[in-house]
């Protein structure tokens, strides 16, 4: 599973280099986004976000938003394939269409001067996309390539047994791409059908950067979605994670293996999370001296690399967490994960660990807000997690105010070394399914 969430809040754990200006803006049409004007490039980044995602796909039709979204820019209107993408290459413009288990994202950037000739352009492909045969086919042979690959990747076959495990029937309990048969079965109604399910205003979030006003982003915005239909497909309800502790060894021939492990999580919402978010990065963050990385590969050399991550996806939450080590290595690396799980649950961490990591999630971080498609991005993203406009001046206030007895008695909730789970992949020696 994409960890989009997390991705979302690792951008939102950094300080900004500079101020930026956050402008609520609502058009006259009644269609809300956020804006970050800078005029000192004529350029404009757009991102657009439909709620829903490939979480919307009945069951036989597994696969069909991933599919459709795939195909929005293979031609609209009068314009076919070739030609679509030819109009969007001589505008210099950029549309990107994306899919996930939880939305539809849609980013785009275009200059000032070639902006009205750019958004008609979207436009199309959002209201009037041709869905041709051709293009099914091509783009269908492309997801169909995927899929084969992954059957054979044990990355992939990983986290298709973790989502099963977790989830179950929820649509969050399979890949989104679907499988190959449901994807061969998919015809062009299923795909017009997952179009007019998944694009609509009542599951939209909009947010623009960059050399465009609060006026003329509200125009826009009345110009590029007012036509689309009010309401879509009903979104899926929440899912509950089914996994308990244990570990599920799925055989696959090769000198390593590919484990995924987890357990619940806790909601963004939750008056917790950010001490939550400053545990898992003591426990398992990217750092070198986060505990796992230190135990598991500094100390005994079992791994490369390994980490965990708090998702907060729109209908579930999970601490997961995963690595590849040598068949012969891996019992052990498992042994180490569950006793470092362990102690954390019951002893918290020390004051050295909360004050560097805090240092860490206040300062020490990527550029992340260098740039206006990362901007809108992030605007983007801070909506869908309920955040307030001014969230990006307040967060560090937020993450500096945990204390030790905060972690401590986080720990002792969030930590469940009974209910950690293993998804082994491959032929580890001395670890079976428990």
């Amino acid at each position: 599973m994409i960890w989009r969430a997390a991705a979302v809040l690792l951008a939102l754990a950094s300080p900004l280099h500079a101020e930026i200006n956050i402008q609520p803006v609502t058009s006259p049409g009644g269609i809300k986004a956020w804006l970050v004007e800078d005029h000192g490039i004529p350029f404009t980044a757009l991102e657009i976000r439909f709620k829903g995602g490939t979480s919307l796909d009945a069951p036989e039709t597994r696969g069909a938003v991933n599919l459709m979204t795939a195909l929005i820019e293979e031609g609209a209107g009068a314009l076919d394939s070739q030609g679509f993408a030819a109009a969007r290459d001589g505008l210099a413009a950029s549309f990107q269409f994306r899919s996930d288990q939880d939305g539809i994202s849609v980013s785009s950037h275009f200059l000032t001067e070639n902006r009205t000739q750019a958004v008609a352009l979207l436009r199309s492909a959002l209201t009037k996309p041709r869905f041709d045969q051709v293009a099914v086919d091509r783009v269908r042979e492309q997801v169909l390539s995927g899929l084969r690959s992954d059957a054979k990747d044990p990355g992939a076959i990983a986290a298709n047994l973790q989502r099963a495990r977790s989830f179950g029937d929820h649509p969050y309990g399979s890949d989104g791409s679907g499988t190959i048969k449901s994807v061969t079965a998919l015809s062009r109604d299923d795909i017009e059908l997952a179009f007019h399910e998944a694009i609509a205003r009542d599951r939209v979030t909009v947010a623009a950067a960059g050399d465009i006003t609060a006026t003329e982003l509200g125009e826009l915005l009345d110009t590029l979605l007012g036509d689309l239909p009010a309401q879509g497909a009903p979104q899926p309800p929440d899912a509950t994670l089914q996994t308990k502790g244990g570990i599920t060894v799925q055989e696959f021939p090769g000198p390593q293996s590919m484990v995924i492990f987890g357990q619940g999580g806790l909601k963004f919402s939750d008056p917790d999370y950010f001490a939550a978010s400053l545990l898992n990065e003591i426990l398992g963050g990217g750092r070198f001296s986060a505990r796992l990385m230190t135990e598991v590969r500094e100390k005994r050399g079992l791994t490369y690399s390994i980490g965990t991550s708090l998702a907060a996806y729109d209908h579930a939450e999970v601490l997961m967490g995963q690595f590849q080590a040598s068949n012969d290595k891996v019992a052990e690396a498992i042994k180490v994960i569950r006793d470092e799980w362990a102690k954390v649950a019951k002893d918290g961490v020390t004051e050295d660990e909360l004050a560097n990591a805090k240092t860490y999630m206040t300062g020490a971080y990527p550029l992340r807000f260098d740039g206006n498609d990362t901007i809108a991005s992030i605007l983007v993203g801070m909506q869908d997690l309920g955040l307030p406009p001014d969230y990006p001046k307040t967060r560090n206030a937020r993450v500096e105010a945990v204390t030790l007895e905060d972690i401590k008695r986080v720990a002792a909730r969030l930590i469940q070394p009974d209910d950690l789970h293993f998804i082994v992949v491959g032929q580890p020696t001395g670890v079976a399914n428990e």
